[in-house]
């Protein structure tokens, strides 16, 4: 990790301990199968993050901290790379509000967003569609063939100095009766 008495670290409340770089073969992605999207695909996968301290933000008398983070997975079967994400992790002390943002080159950017104390070492980030606060947007494809309608990332830093983390994508996946839920897992180490 970065130097912890470095200002752009201490200021991260509890993002400081994400700083790094982290990755895990453990990976578990359940999502619509390809190319028959009412089948349900099942696949193990490598995955790598990695936060970067980006110093402060300012929104006129808003003071956030941050990280920019980076995300890729590939899968185990193949060793190809079948998921990647570009965003930022902001902490507002004084609202006590962790904010993850990022965009998936597919279309698809997701604010999600959640209240969180400052020595806490698990979050529960969400989005929903429709929020004016923490949304979704997608392009026109997806919003007819895969909608996104909620978003959830759970977050845990452990003491042994890894992270785990669950993901789960809510889709209305064209021509599916039911919401499906398109998840991720994943136990990650620090390699830097």
């Amino acid at each position: 990790m970065s130097n912890e008495t470095d200002e752009n670290i201490v200021n991260l409340g509890p993002l400081a301990g994400l700083v790094g770089t982290w990755e895990g073969d453990a990976g578990t992605d359940i999502s619509p199968g390809v190319p028959d999207r009412l089948k349900t695909d099942t696949s193990k996968f490598r995955g790598k993050w990695t936060f970067t301290p980006i110093g402060k933000a300012e929104n006129h008398d808003q003071r956030l901290y941050g990280l920019a983070c980076t995300t890729t997975a590939w899968r185990l079967s193949n060793g190809q790379p079948f998921h990647e994400q570009t965003g930022y992790w902001l902490w507002d002390a004084a609202h006590k509000q962790v904010l993850c943002t990022f965009v998936v080159p597919r279309g698809i950017s997701i604010q999600a967003g959640a209240t969180v104390q400052p020595g806490d070492k698990n979050f529960d980030l969400v989005a929903q569609i429709g929020s004016e606060t923490y949304g979704i947007c997608q392009n026109p494809f997806l919003h007819e063939n895969f909608k996104v309608v909620r978003y959830g990332l759970k977050l845990k830093l452990n003491n042994d100095g890894s992270f785990d983390y669950e993901q789960n994508t809510q889709m209305q996946v064209k021509g599916r009766s039911e919401l499906f839920n398109h998840t991720d897992a994943n136990h990650l180490k620090r390699l830097s």
